[in-house]
């Protein structure tokens, strides 16, 4: 799975809102809180930078990925 070299921090925020129940519930400097409620209450900061740096983009990946019990591909297919 190759991850996108130019995802911004805004637009994964925006998918996970849109496609993984995701709530964006406040902004503290530089990073958006993202916070969801299925299966289980989950918070997760996500940078607001241009472009993410690759393993940043990963951890958030596995991270939710973790969670929601999907594999990182998944994630990734519904932010495409």
């Amino acid at each position: 799975m190759k991850l996108p070299r130019n995802l911004s921090g805004e637009s994964l925020a925006a998918a996970l809102c849109r496609s993984w129940s995701y709530e964006r519930i406040h902004q503290s400097g530089s990073h958006i809180i993202l916070q969801t409620e299925t299966p289980k209450r989950h918070r997760v900061a996500v940078p607001n930078h241009v472009t993410l740096r690759i393993g940043t983009l990963n951890g958030i990946l596995r991270n939710v990925a973790s969670v929601k019990g999907v594999d990182r591909g998944a994630i990734l297919a519904s932010i495409r």
